[in-house]
């Protein structure tokens, strides 16, 4: 099946224009005629080898949306022409304990990456969503909501799940005190999340011109971090907080707002290591956890919600010939609040 793609041929390099072809349809494939891929900032990492070697030429995008186009002979699940999505991974080993539970994400022997890296025959390079054309196992798509607009629906196959997951484990709720470190791609949804699940919602955020649109999205109450003592009056105040923050932080002016068996869950990836204080964790029975996007369960799940909720990712649709310009953009923090590719353009 050929296939028209972005890529990039060696670490920081611009994108090009790509031909290649996709596999053909096995018996429980699907092909996906792609609409849109949603700009993640581990795409940027990935693309210039900031978390280690890659696999070039690399089409990046695990945020992906579009229509299914053919069908395997073994496929029920899914119709030509539904609307359909792809996350951060395309297979895992299904046999252990973590894939049985529907946590293929996971998966004790590795799940297998969408892009950058070897599909279960641990030869093809997987190629993922900067492309018009996608084929997956039906078993790891997502059936996608007809009226949510699908532009929108992309970042939620990465962004969205990574923030429903942990409101969803922790029990976010009527009742419950959720802090959201960062409104950005990822922050913007936990806060939509949260406050659809009926919690209160604080945003934290170094950006005080942010608050009008953390108001708007649900929040209750907005702290600006851009002085660290406005956290004070705060302290033992929350049951949970997620930080999405990839920045470097004192995370103990954050465990410190946590009440009696709170848990901060960490979501953003520093450049380095936090240093805990042992003493803030004792004073409280706090947990310091993290998470880690979703299964396929959970994932469709949380389409099932945004369905129910009309809720969508804020985002900038652009053209292909964008993507180099975008990605300065989302690194210098410039985007409301995620990028997302017109794949016509490709």
């Amino acid at each position: 099946m050929k296939t028209r793609a972005l890529a990039v041929t060696a670490a920081s390099t611009p994108f090009i224009s790509y031909e290649f072809e996709r596999r053909a349809l096995r018996p429980n494939d699907i092909a996906i005629d792609i609409t849109y891929a949603g700009i993640c900032h581990s795409d940027i990492h990935q693309v210039r080898e900031e978390w280690g070697p890659a696999i070039f030429p690399m089409v990046p995008g695990h945020e992906i949306v579009g229509r299914v186009s053919a069908l395997g002979s073994a496929v029920t699940s899914f119709t030509v022409a539904e609307s359909v999505g792809v996350g951060v991974f395309v297979d895992s080993c299904r046999t252990c304990d973590s894939c049985k539970k529907g946590l293929g994400n996971y998966c004790e022997e590795g799940m297998t990456g969408t892009y950058n890296g070897y599909e279960r025959d641990g030869k093809t390079v997987a190629m993922g969503g900067y492309s018009n054309r996608f084929v997956i196992d039906a078993d790891y798509a997502i059936h996608v909501p007809a009226h949510l607009d699908q532009s929108g629906v992309a970042p939620l196959l990465c962004a969205g799940i990574t923030l429903f997951s942990p409101l969803k484990n922790w029990g976010a709720g009527p009742g419950v005190k959720v802090g959201i470190m960062g409104l950005g791609g990822l922050g913007h949804m936990g806060v939509k999340f949260a406050h659809a699940l009926g919690a209160d919602v604080t945003v934290f955020s170094h950006s005080p011109s942010k608050e009008k649109d953390a108001l708007a999205m649900g929040a209750d109450h907005f702290v600006s971090t851009k002085d660290i003592s406005n956290l004070k009056p705060l302290h033992k105040s929350f049951d949970l907080i997620l930080n999405t923050v990839s920045a470097r932080l004192d995370i103990n002016e954050y465990l410190e707002l946590l009440k009696l068996d709170g848990t901060l869950v960490v979501i953003g990836l520093p450049g380095e290591p936090y240093s805990v204080q042992p003493g803030v964790l004792l004073n409280g029975r706090r947990s310091m956890a993290g998470s880690m996007i979703g299964g396929i369960p959970e994932t469709q799940e949380m389409l099932e919600f945004c369905g129910k909720h009309n809720i969508v990712s804020d985002v900038e649709v652009i053209s292909a010939d964008y993507v180099d310009a975008a990605y300065e953009r989302t690194v210098a923090s410039d985007v409301k609040y995620r990028f997302v590719i017109d794949a016509s353009t490709i």
